[in-house]
């Protein structure tokens, strides 16, 4: 599980990082609201301080829930409820005033990941060796666990809830990047992420599943049925 910290204070970011590593999380921390805007993508969590230098917090909140469904963990300056309230009408998923206990976020983390775990949940996915368990957001090939980034892991997850279809570019863009104008767009650079995340899914999932270029018209899910799982 990989963690975005999000924090300006050079103590309060210390003592996020590490509340969120000692619970086991892969955690990164960035200062600056740009710099969460760059690098959010591949996170499963965000912790997200809204007194930022150099971007309004509440605008890199709604930006980062337009982007998607990522959860979302605010803090506001103040311990008011319209300062909590701000935060989460602009799309935080929870809301804590500063200063914060650090049990107390512990065990929000901990609650909104079960939430969100849970709708995620469409029960454990299985093709040949591959296995996908949407709830705990893990894969493996056989016995050996692989590591995804969070677009990895959608783009995966996706294609292997439906096994038959082949998916266009435009669909999956828009499905895993939230990306509805690439169709209008046929933008290179859109183009370019997604052969990206497909070629580095086949260096990760090797013999056990694949995911195969349909010429024309986009991708579909295979796998190697020979391969055994308890390999």
């Amino acid at each position: 599980m990989h963690v975005l910290a999000v924090e300006h204070d050079g103590f309060a970011a210390e003592r996020l990082i590490g509340c969120t590593r000692r619970l086991g999380y892969r955690a990164t921390l960035v200062h600056s609201g740009r710099e969460a805007l760059s690098s959010f993508d591949d996170s499963d969590l965000i912790l997200l301080g809204l007194d930022l230098p150099d971007i309004d917090g509440l605008d890199v909140c709604r930006r980062i829930r337009a982007a998607g469904d990522l959860p979302i963990i605010a803090f506001s300056a103040g311990n008011s409820e319209a300062d909590r309230v701000l935060g989460l009408k602009a799309g935080a998923d929870d809301c804590m005033g500063k200063p914060y206990g650090l049990r107390e976020l512990a065990a929000r983390m901990e609650a909104l990941l079960r939430r969100t775990g849970t709708a995620r949940d469409g029960g454990t996915l299985q093709h040949g060796a591959l296995r996908i368990d949407p709830a705990l957001r893990q894969v493996a090939v056989g016995r050996r666990p692989v590591t995804l980034t969070r677009k990895e892991f959608d783009l995966l997850h996706l294609l292997a809830s439906n096994p038959d279809r082949v998916f266009t570019r435009e669909e999956l863009m828009a499905r895993v990047w939230q990306d509805t104008g690439a169709v209008a767009r046929r933008s290179s650079r859109a183009s370019r992420t997604l052969d990206t995340h497909v070629g580095t899914l086949r260096q990760k999932i090797g013999s056990g599943g694949s995911i195969i270029t349909v010429r024309g018209v986009g991708f579909r899910l295979g796998f190697d049925e020979s391969h055994a799982l308890a390999s």
